[in-house]
């Protein structure tokens, strides 16, 4: 079942909550203009369809609880993104500070680096070393700051 953006979010935990902000970032960006939809739970993205101009896109989604300068993407997320050569690819994160928009297509990835972190983000008792992008928050190209 999917959340309704109208649900509290201090009910909800875990994925649920997840899907609940992606839910709410979804119906607020179709609000300006866009006309997306909730991916299927096994894409390599979280929400497919067209930018205010018309163009298909599909975003990656964030939630951070805690804010670093630097926005973590990883690599094999963003290969994975850059397979769907008909579509503009979008990262999009939200921390306590604000919301960043990446568009990826466009951007000079930098250079990558290995980090040790959690197998999975709710999980992370397991530490393995992922591949990831350190993004500046200077490149994002639209920032709500809080």
């Amino acid at each position: 079942m999917q959340n309704h953006p109208s649900q509290k979010l201090d009910n909800l935990t875990g994925i649920e909550r997840i899907k609940a902000l992606e839910d709410w970032t979804i119906a607020l960006l179709n609000l300006d203009g866009w006309q997306l939809e909730s991916s299927n739970d096994f894409d390599h993205y979280d929400a497919i369809g067209l930018t205010p101009k018309g163009h298909k896109c599909i975003i990656e989604m964030k939630f951070r609880n805690d804010y670093y300068e630097d926005k973590l993407l990883e690599k094999y997320k963003y290969d994975a993104l850059m397979e769907y050569k008909d579509y503009i690819k979008i990262y999009f994160v939200a921390d306590k500070k604000g919301n960043y928009m990446y568009w990826l297509d466009n951007l000079i990835m930098p250079e990558v680096k290995f980090l040790k972190m959690g197998k999975t983000t709710l999980w992370d008792s397991d530490k393995i070393t992922k591949a990831v992008y350190l993004l500046p928050e200077k490149k994002a190209t639209i920032i709500n700051e809080i």
